[in-house]
């Protein structure tokens, strides 16, 4: 039964990754995240559009990336993106997004503002009631144990530091209000970038769902909306 599940799951990913490869168009300057559903997508970027240039989140990406012959490119030039694509660990009903399980949010975030869209490409098992922590931290290895006493309870997390060298963490904490608790992460000393994504930088969520797609977007009302 569990491995019939994990092979729904790993087809609704595809469907996800399938139908935000068809956005790539000739010339565009696309960003590309990191984790499970971005595996699925890879393999289908040589076939989508002509120069076009690719910016990853991770090294991992950037390494799957020239294997396959594409154009990456460093972000240290181009200040904007035409589009960036990525997954998510948990999808809110609100458009909240929780990220970080591959420890490239900051990276993540960076290149999701940077885009003029933004489309999250996921798995049906991604959408949740409610966000639950974990929330991944990214932190200063300076004054270390002064900035956990301010965020807790966060734990360290076992494993290697970001790609740009940062302290990997989780907040454990309760998410009653994400923005607010985005807020107070954002405003604590010592947190380079956490892992709450906002609605209003999310342009699409694709939705591989049952051998279907489902096309969703945070709406004025607060509440995901189905795209006809």
């Amino acid at each position: 039964m569990l491995s019939e599940m994990t092979t729904a799951t790993e087809g609704e990913k595809q469907i996800a990754a399938e139908a935000a490869a068809a956005l790539i168009e000739n010339g565009m300057r696309v960003g590309i995240g990191t984790g499970t559903t971005v595996a699925h997508l890879l393999p289908l970027l040589p076939g989508c559009g002509r120069d076009v240039i690719y910016i990853a989140t991770s090294p991992q990406t950037e390494h799957a990336g020239l294997e396959l012959g594409l154009n990456m490119q460093p972000f240290t030039t181009l200040d904007r993106l035409d589009l960036a694509i990525d997954g998510a660990d948990q999808v809110a009903p609100t458009g909240w997004l929780i990220k970080g399980g591959g420890r490239a949010h900051t990276r993540e975030k960076v290149v999701a503002a940077a885009a003029g869209r933004f489309v999250v490409v996921v798995s049906a098992d991604k959408l949740v009631t409610k966000l639950t922590p974990p929330v991944p931290l990214e932190l200063l290895a300076f004054g270390l144990p002064a900035t956990l006493r301010r965020l807790a309870p966060t734990q360290l997390r076992d494993g290697p530091q970001s790609p740009d060298g940062g302290i990997i963490a989780d907040y454990r904490g309760s998410i009653t209000n994400p923005a607010r608790l985005a807020a107070r992460l954002s405003s604590t000393v010592g947190v380079i970038e956490h892992g709450l994504f906002p609605p209003q930088l999310v342009s699409e969520i694709l939705v591989g769902r049952s051998g279907n797609l489902q096309r969703l977007r945070p709406s004025t009302s607060g509440r995901l909306q189905q795209i006809v």
